[in-house]
């Protein structure tokens, strides 16, 4: 999981298993609150999976700006970087 879609594609799957959202749902620009209708606690359950599917820690201060998909995607690309 490195290129820029195979992270979209495996965020996207773990948001259809997690919250059951139609993958149609489930674009770069979806804003998590307004468009997925997610909530904080879904938020730590989507940073714990992200944790799972990377093998890396992530600090809650990295997921503070998350507000959308995109935003998760350049999160994940970020934290495969370092």
């Amino acid at each position: 999981m490195h290129s820029r879609d195979e992270i979209f594609n495996e965020i996207s799957k773990a948001m259809q298993e997690l919250f059951e959202l139609d993958a149609a749902q489930i674009t770069l620009e979806a804003s998590l609150y307004e468009d997925l209708d997610l909530d904080s606690i879904d938020a730590v359950d989507l940073v714990v999976k992200l944790q799972d599917m990377t093998g890396e820690k992530i600090q809650p201060d990295q997921f503070k700006s998350v507000r959308t998909v995109k935003d998760i995607v350049d999160s994940v690309e970020q934290l495969l970087q370092d």
